[in-house]
């Protein structure tokens, strides 16, 4: 059984060198929550999350799937990792339910329960924030925000 071993520890190598990563990036936070994909059943997982160079990387493992978010700033994009052309997609949509610490990217494909991420945020702009439960936001093919709209709002502009 030892060639099965050093076989499947090769392949978790050859894994992670085809999955953009933090090589020198600092590591913000590691989080051991729940997530769910495509509207499915919550599951353990963990998110990692580190900056480099102004951008953020949420490192999403499920089980042995690994999901990356990529948010930049200044403008605002959030892009979601293809494994199989390996490259960056811009993320259509993205969501937090503040009362459940429950943030989704693009509908309900990928769901995190991310108390970390969401108080940074509300810790930045409280003004913006105090008072609210749901935030979306819709961004344009380019990735930048196009819309955003909180709580009952949301509803007039599905």
């Amino acid at each position: 059984m030892k060639v099965a071993g050093v076989a499947a520890g090769a392949a978790t190598a050859l894994t992670m060198t085809l999955l953009p990563g933090p090589a020198l990036a600092e590591v913000l936070y590691t989080l051991d929550t729940q997530c769910s994909l495509q509207e499915g059943a919550s599951q353990a997982c963990t998110v990692e999350a580190s900056e480099e160079d102004g951008v953020t990387l949420y490192r999403h493992t499920i089980g042995t799937r690994v999901e990356l978010i990529r948010i930049s700033e200044d403008p605002t994009r959030m892009s979601r990792w293809d494994p199989a052309s390996k490259t960056w997609i811009s993320l259509t949509s993205a969501g937090a339910l503040l009362s459940s610490n429950t943030v989704c990217f693009n509908g309900r494909d990928l769901c995190v329960v991310n108390p970390n991420y969401l108080n940074s945020i509300v810790e930045e702009k409280p003004e913006v924030y105090e008072g609210r439960d749901l935030v979306r936001v819709k961004f344009g093919p380019d990735g930048r925000v196009d819309l955003s709209c909180f709580d009952a709002a949301c509803e007039e502009v599905k």
